[in-house]
C-alpha cells in the first residue's frame, strides 16, 4: 500500500438511520443489513461520493451481543459475508480511483466492556466474521479495542489469510487529558503498552477510535514516540465519535445516545488538522460522524 494519507469512511449506524433504513435496539446496524441491505449499498456510495478512501464493512454489529447468540450462530457467517460482498462491490463501481474494504472486526462481547472478555468464546467468534469477509476485504479493521486481549484476538483470528490487520482502540474520555498522566484505553491499559503490543504483532496500522476529539492528540503522540523508540513504522490514525463524555460505566451502542452540537463539519475538520499536524496519516469518524463531515475532510480539510 502506498504511504500516503487516507480519508476513512464516518459511522454507518447513524448514516443508516438518517437516509431511513429499518435501525433498532438491539440489532443497531445489523438490521439495514438483515432487512434491507440496499441501503447499506447506499451509505458506501456515499461515503466514496464524499471522499472516503477505505469504506468499513457494515458487520460492527454481527455479533451475539446485538443480533442474539441463536441468530449469530445460524446466521452470522452468511450476514458477514454479505457485508463483505456489499462493500466489495461498492468500491469496484468507483472507477476515479482506488477504494480499499476494511472489514470491521469490533469487540465481539460489547463496546467499552473489557470485563466481558471470554478467551474461550472469542475466537470462534471473530472466526464467524473472519471466514464470511475474507473474500472480499483488503485488509482488517479491529475496532473499539478496550483491551490489549481483544487486539491479541483480532490478531489471531485473522493472521492466517494473510491480509494487513489495523487496530483501533477506544481511550478513556471521561476525565480531560491535563488530567490523565497518560492516555488510557477503556481497560486502563496503557496507550504505551498498546503501541509495544501492535508493533510485536506486525500490525500496518494503530488507531484511535469511538472516544472524544479532545483526548486524541496525546494519544498519537504516545504512539509516535513508542514507536520512533522501537525504530518501527506503523501509520498513526485517528476517527473519532460525536458522542459527550462515556463514563466507564457505559456501554457503546446500547442505547441511541445523542451527540454533540458542537462537532459540525468545520468543527471536526479543525480537529482533524490537528491529528494530522501530529503525525496521523488515516483520519475518518464514527459514531455521529457523517458524510458532510467525510466531504469536509477530503475537500477542504485534507492536510496530508
Amino acid at each position: 500500500m502506498a504511504r500516503r494519507g487516507l480519508i476513512l469512511d464516518g459511522g454507518t449506524g447513524r448514516e443508516l438511520e438518517r437516509i431511513g433504513a429499518p435501525f433498532r435496539q438491539p440489532e443497531w446496524s445489523a438490521l439495514a443489513l438483515m432487512e434491507a441491505p440496499d441501503f447499506v449499498r447506499t451509505v458506501h456510495d456515499n461515503y466514496i461520493g464524499a471522499g472516503a478512501d477505505v469504506i468499513t464493512t457494515n458487520s460492527y454489529a454481527v455479533v451475539p451481543f446485538h443480533i442474539g447468540d441463536t441468530r449469530f450462530e445460524a446466521d452470522g457467517e452468511m450476514l458477514a459475508a454479505r457485508a463483505g460482498r456489499i462493500a466489495r462491490e461498492a468500491a469496484d463501481a468507483a472507477k476515479d480511483r482506488e477504494i480499499l474494504v476494511a472489514g470491521s472486526l469490533p469487540p465481539v462481547f460489547g463496546s467499552y466492556q473489557p470485563h466481558l472478555f471470554n478467551p474461550e468464546l472469542v475466537g470462534r467468534y471473530l472466526g464467524v466474521l473472519v471466514k464470511g469477509m475474507a473474500p472480499f476485504v483488503d485488509l482488517w479493521l479491529a475496532e473499539t479495542q478496550s483491551s490489549l486481549a481483544e487486539a491479541l484476538a483480532a490478531h489471531e483470528a485473522t493472521k492466517a489469510t494473510g491480509k494487513p490487520l489495523w487496530v483501533s482502540f477506544t481511550l478513556r474520555d471521561d476525565i480531560t487529558p491535563s488530567d490523565m498522566p497518560e492516555p488510557l484505553l477503556r481497560s486502563n491499559e496503557t496507550v504505551k503498552a498498546a503501541a509495544e503490543l501492535v508493533a510485536v504483532l506486525g500490525v500496518e496500522a494503530m488507531l484511535f477510535n469511538c472516544s472524544m476529539p479532545e483526548v486524541m492528540e496525546a494519544a498519537i503522540a504516545t504512539a509516535k514516540a513508542t514507536f520512533e523508540a522501537l525504530g518501527t513504522d506503523i501509520q498513526v490514525g485517528v476517527y473519532a465519535n460525536a458522542f459527550p463524555s462515556q463514563q466507564d460505566d457505559e456501554e457503546a451502542n446500547a442505547a441511541i445516545t445523542e451527540v454533540r452540537t458542537d462537532l459540525d463539519p468545520g468543527a471536526y475538520g479543525q480537529w482533524a488538522k490537528r491529528w494530522a499536524a501530529s503525525g496521523a496519516s488515516i483520519i475518518g469518524g464514527c459514531c455521529g460522524i457523517g458524510t458532510d463531515h467525510i466531504h469536509a475532510l477530503s475537500h477542504e480539510y485534507r492536510c496530508f
